[in-house]
C-alpha cells in the first residue's frame, strides 16, 4: 500500500516492515553490512560465500533497476565470515522513481539488522587532482537535488526510523575512512586512492560546462547521479556509512575541451578498475570489527 501526500509518494513503515519480513522469512542470513554496488561495480558479490539471491521484481514493494550495468538483484552472503547483503544495482531519480522508492532498500536494510552501509558509484572528476581510474573515498557531499526540494526526508517523519532533523556533518564514518586509507597503503593503492567531496545531480544528462564550473566552485571534487539519497536515509536510520566513488571520466570545464562523456565509457572504466575497488572493500571488511568501531565512536563522544 502506498500513501500519497500532494504530489509525493511515500512508502509507509508497514510497507518496509512487510518487505523485510518477507525477506527474513526466506533466508537464514542476518546481515550486518549492506553494500550498494554502482555502475559496473557489482563484482564484489562474486567473492561472497553462502550466496542467496532475490530478483528485485520478485521482492514485494521493490522497484526494478532499468540501467545498463545494474544487475537488479539483492544478494545475501558472507565476506570474510561477515554477514552482508548486496544491492547489485540501485535506483535513480532519472528513472522516474520517487525519492522514497530510491531509498526504500536502505530502510529495508535497517529492518534486516544492518548496522553499516557501504555505497559505491561511478562519477566524473571536477578536480585537477583526480585522474580517470582513481578511487575517491567520499568524505562529504553536496546534495544539489535536496537544495531544490528533492529530498528523501521530506514529508511526515517516522520516529521508528529516525529523528526529524538528523545531523549530516559527519555523514561518512571517520573511522571507516581511516581504515580505507590505511588499507589502500597496504595494498599499494595509495597513488590512486584519495579523499574528496561528491556532488549529486539528478541527471540523466551529463553536465554542461557552466554547470560543471559552478559545481567546482562550490567545492565538489566529483559529480554523479546517485548515492546521496541512500546516504541521507542511512544516516537518518542511524547506520554507519562509508562511500567510494570510482572516477570514470573527466568532466569538461573548458569550452575548448574535446572530451565527450558517455555511459559506455563509464562502464568500460568501471570494468577496468572494478577488481581494485573490490579488493579494497574486501580487505577492509576482513579487518572490520563492528564492536571495536562502536567502542571507538563511544570514546569519541565521551571525549567531546
Amino acid at each position: 500500500m502506498m500513501h500519497i501526500k500532494g504530489n509525493q509518494c511515500c512508502c509507509s513503515f508497514d510497507d518496509c516492515r512487510n518487505t523485510a519480513e518477507w525477506l527474513l522469512s526466506r533466508t537464514r542470513h542476518r546481515p550486518k553490512i549492506g553494500i550498494i554496488c554502482g555502475s559496473g561495480l557489482g563484482l564484489l558479490v562474486d567473492s561472497a560465500s553462502r550466496k542467496q539471491s532475490f530478483r528485485y521484481e520478485d521482492i514485494p514493494n521493490f522497484p526494478a533497476s532499468t540501467v545498463a550495468g545494474h544487475e537488479g538483484c539483492l544478494v545475501f552472503g558472507d565476506l570474510k565470515e561477515k554477514p552482508c547483503v548486496f544491492m547489485q544495482g540501485r535506483f535513480h531519480l532519472y528513472e522516474g522513481y520517487s525519492m522514497c522508492k530510491v531509498t526504500f532498500p536502505v530502510r529495508i536494510f535497517k529492518l534486516l539488522g544492518v548496522e553499516t552501509i557501504i555505497v559505491t558509484n561511478a562519477s566524473g572528476s571536477l578536480s585537477q587532482d583526480f585522474k580517470v581510474g582513481d578511487i575517491m573515498i567520499i568524505k562529504d557531499h553536496i546534495n544539489l537535488p535536496g537544495f531544490a526540494g528533492q529530498h528523501p526526508l521530506c514529508g511526515p517523519n517516522d520516529e521508528r526510523f529516525g529523528i526529524r532533523f538528523p545531523c549530516m556533518s559527519d555523514a561518512y564514518s571517520e573511522e571507516l575512512r581511516k581504515l580505507a586509507l590505511d588499507t589502500s597503503v597496504e595494498l599499494g593503492y595509495s597513488d590512486f586512492v584519495h579523499e574528496g567531496v561528491y556532488c549529486m545531480v539528478s541527471g540523466p544528462n551529463f553536465e554542461t560546462v557552466a554547470e560543471a564550473r559552478m559545481l567546482h566552485i562550490l567545492g565538489s571534487d566529483s559529480v554523479g547521479m546517485s548515492t546521496i539519497p541512500e546516504v541521507t536515509v542511512a544516516k537518518h536510520c542511524g547506520l554507519r556509512v562509508f562511500g567510494l566513488s570510482l572516477i570514470t571520466n573527466k568532466v569538461p570545464l573548458d569550452y575548448s575541451s574535446e572530451e565527450k562523456v558517455n555511459h559506455e565509457e563509464v562502464l568500460q572504466i568501471s570494468k577496468m578498475r572494478a577488481e581494485m575497488v573490490q579488493s579494497l572493500i574486501y580487505a577492509m571488511i576482513a579487518k572490520y570489527d563492528i564492536n571495536e568501531l562502536n567502542q571507538s565512536v563511544q570514546m569519541n563522544c565521551q571525549n567531546e
